[in-house]
């Protein structure tokens, strides 16, 4: 599955690292025009509301007491994404987010999940380049029972080596579709023209070839070496207080693997270009063509700047007063549709524009994409303009952060790229920028003369 989303849309438990999201075209419509008055944007700062505790073991946990919540969501976030991959173990942290599920010297291949369904709750796991993550929800009466079997899964995970080898198929197959899908396609060629020399531009799932010299010992190494407590973070939301949570949590994380030797992190540089890396890609049974243009963001040491990247999205292709939704989809009518996103990612980001249309269209598109982000960079947007995108995001965060599952996604992917409390000041950032700073941002980071391409085409 795949994500690319907002920095107010991480909220939701699920991250899944691999690609765009798919968003499906809209039919042609015509054009309207629709006059309405808003209020002036006022903004209430919000408040951290969660508590994070650092343990003895070097282990972090986060609380957030939701006492009108009868569930509770337990989220267990690890620094062990594709990004620490050695370049011959690539797709090796999604392989071993599959095998932690499949039991302990104790717990049996299905009977977590067994007990977690019979429960009435539900449990998964993702994995991306900056992390991996497995979380359950279930009744909060529960918790005490369950926590113990998935802190026994992920620090203690056997990797036994009939079930790595069966296992090994499930995942193959995972990229043998992935390999069918043109979003996917799209993405990871991209991907690989933005970050040609970082492990960003590396597919989290690998490849069959890689995999298929993987060895059970291997995997057990790589878990040995980052499931460790200072690279762990355990997420407790929902329906229970803080000290049985943080009493829980330290009887059940306890017990953590041997420490391994390190293998050599090879995550790479991010090179600065000049110019336009272009590529056309011919896909057959494709319906519409693809656009996909993408530009280096600001990582997680700049969130200010990140947040503004944010905005700038959302200016451009979000809802159908965006300046390229409004122009290109609404009056000229060249795309079935458009879309922005802003990926925020621990080294450095992903701003990409993504366009549904026909072939004959594709360069003029393209070309007036790189005109109105020059007019961007020279122009500063309106107050008006400026205060719907932030009215926009700062309501999509409001939205995001409503129940156990999100509010866990949040704090754990923040705690991951930054730190968990961060994951609050986003309105605060948010409602900082300034026609100015967008102007600013946009001549920094999204040049017309410097950005990749990717297009699809139908087979011909």
């Amino acid at each position: 599955m795949g994500c690319s989303h907002s920095l107010g849309r991480l909220a939701a438990v699920g991250i899944t690292p691999r690609g765009a999201e798919r968003q499906s075209p809209r039919s042609r419509s015509q054009p309207y025009i629709l006059s309405v008055q808003t209020p002036a944007l006022t903004f209430t700062p919000f408040t951290f509301p969660a508590t994070v505790t650092p343990l003895e073991t070097g282990l972090t946990v986060v609380h957030h007491h939701m006492p009108a919540t009868p569930v509770v969501v337990a989220d267990v976030w690890v620094d062990a994404g594709a990004a620490l991959e050695p370049v011959e173990w690539m797709g090796m942290a999604h392989f071993l987010e599959h095998m932690v599920f499949k039991g302990t010297q104790r717990l049996r291949p299905g009977m977590f999940d067994y007990a977690i369904e019979t429960q009435g709750g539900f449990s998964n796991a993702a994995t991306s380049h900056d992390y991996a993550h497995f979380y359950m929800a279930l009744a909060a009466e529960a918790l005490p029972t369950a926590l113990p079997d998935l802190a026994e899964l992920v620090l203690q995970a056997a990797i036994p080596d009939a079930e790595f080898g069966r296992e090994r198929q499930v995942v193959l197959e995972e990229i043998r579709q992935a390999q069918d899908d043109p979003d996917w396609i799209a993405f990871q060629a991209l991907s690989e023209q933005v970050f040609p020399d970082h492990a960003y531009g590396r597919p989290v799932l690998g490849t069959a070839e890689v995999l298929l010299q993987r060895s059970p010992a291997e995997m057990r190494r790589f878990h040995q070496t980052h499931y460790q407590p200072a690279s762990m973070t355990v997420v407790v939301t929902g329906g229970i207080a803080l000290e049985p949570t943080l009493d829980l949590v330290r009887q059940t994380f306890r017990s953590f693997p041997p420490p391994a030797s390190r293998p050599t992190r090879q995550t790479g540089q991010i090179q600065p270009w000049w110019g336009v890396r272009r590529q056309v890609l011919r896909v057959p049974r494709l319906e519409q063509a693809r656009l996909l243009m993408a530009w280096v963001g600001p990582g997680a040491d700049d969130l200010n700047a990140a947040c503004g990247m944010d905005i700038l999205a959302t200016l451009l292709a979000e809802g159908r007063s965006a300046r390229l939704v409004r122009e290109l989809r609404e009056e000229r009518q060249w795309v079935l549709d458009i879309g922005g996103s802003f990926s925020l990612q621990r080294d450095c980001s992903l701003f990409m524009l993504q366009a549904w249309l026909e072939p004959d269209r594709v360069d003029a598109v393209e070309a007036l994409i790189c005109d109105r982000l020059s007019t961007l960079a020279l122009q500063p947007v309106s107050p008006a303009e400026l205060e719907r995108a932030q009215r926009l995001l700062i309501n999509d965060f409001a939205f995001s952060t409503e129940t156990p599952g999100q509010l866990a996604g949040l704090y754990g992917y923040y705690d991951v790229v930054a730190s968990a409390a961060e994951s609050y000041s986003y309105p605060t950032r948010i409602q900082a920028h300034t026609p100015t700073s967008m102007t600013t941002l946009a001549k920094s980071f999204l040049s017309p003369n410097a950005y990749a391409s990717t297009i699809l085409l139908p087979t011909a």
